[in-house]
């Protein structure tokens, strides 16, 4: 389905205040958000798919934001529920959350109003059980969990009462679940949730990803009918935004050559260690991806071998939450290489 964007500015419908602070801080929006605004805004699911960097994350909150800021969704109960299979992930959404409602706040005030308190909270694993307790007596506004977490949610009585309200539901990484076998187990949470807080809006974000219309049709799942004689089940719809803007991608196989003089077992780690301290000496900071923990500690005991200080921390689930966070700040702080 084609839409007109010249037609509508999809800022327009925006409180005035914070389109104003998305002008000054983003200048326009990008083609995917002028896009997908126009379905969010119109309450329709929508799938939207972009390359990184696009904005689809800042895409899928803001309106909610705007709802909530302008008190079109009542405050004191979780409205947003925003799901990503990368718990790492989740901390990061909600600091990039935190800021915008900071500035918005300031915008708000230099206008001579306020903007009621919006609430961002994770769930997961590592959420302390203080800080769960406390979101039961207080539910936030917008909640970020994983998969598993939600699943955990909905099986407790007293958790699942703060999901009873949840008007938006913000799927990400649609892409890194939608084939396996831990994407049946979201989009199973997600029926048990429409049992518990009736219909709500789907957006699903993804990169790029095909076939669209199947991961579309993942997403919507199937709504049930009232029909007299027997239920029966009907596919929500589900509009599609695609980026149109072209990305471009550096990338590179590479094999490093073994040294001839090293036995057959540790040549190539040792060969690709070298290989990796020549690219981290060239960078500000390095992410270096395996395919499992082991694997992953392993490389960073190589790479920290000869080095009077550490050059690389190992970061997987097996760690401890404050492991893992102390990694994350001193590699965004420019501490660790």
């Amino acid at each position: 389905m084609e839409t007109d964007n010249t037609a509508i500015n999809p800022l327009s419908r925006f409180h005035p205040v914070i389109a104003q602070w998305f002008c000054d801080r983003y200048k326009s929006p990008t083609d995917i958000q002028s896009e997908a605004w126009e379905y969010i805004q119109a309450r329709q699911h929508v799938l939207v798919t972009a390359p990184t960097g696009s904005g689809k994350t800042l895409t899928a909150f803001l309106w909610a934001i705007n709802e909530l800021a302008t008190a079109k969704l009542p405050l004191g109960r979780t409205r947003v529920l925003y799901v990503s299979p990368l718990k790492a992930l989740n901390n990061d959404i909600r600091r990039n959350l935190l800021q915008p409602l900071e500035e918005l706040g300031a915008c708000f005030d230099q206008h001579g109003q306020k903007i009621p308190e919006i609430r961002v909270l994770t769930r997961s694993g590592d959420t302390p059980f203080a800080e769960r307790r406390q979101m039961l007596r207080r539910p936030p506004e917008i909640l970020i969990t994983t998969p598993e977490s939600l699943n955990l949610l909905l099986a407790s009585p007293q958790a699942r009462a703060i999901l009873s309200t949840v008007r938006t539901l913000i799927l990400d990484e649609i892409h890194a679940v939608f084939d396996s076998k831990r994407g049946t187990y979201l989009m199973t949470a997600v029926e048990r949730l429409v049992l518990l807080a009736g219909e709500f809006q789907r957006i699903a974000l993804s990169a790029t990803v095909n076939p669209l219309g199947t991961v579309a049709e993942f997403v919507g799942g199937y709504q049930r009918q009232s029909v007299a004689a027997a239920p029966a089940y009907v596919k929500r719809c589900v509009e599609i935004a695609s980026s149109r803007s072209a990305k471009q991608y550096d990338i590179r196989v590479r094999c490093p050559l073994p040294a001839a003089s090293r036995s057959s077992s540790e040549s190539i780690w040792d060969a690709l260690v070298e290989a990796f301290k020549t690219k981290i000496g060239q960078n500000r900071s390095t992410l270096v991806f395996v395919n499992n923990r082991r694997l992953c500690e392993k490389i960073v005991l190589k790479i920290n071998g000869n080095e009077s200080e550490p050059l690389a921390y190992a970061h997987h689930g097996s760690l401890a939450r404050e492991i893992r966070q102390t990694v994350e700040s001193h590699l965004k702080n420019g501490w660790l290489k």
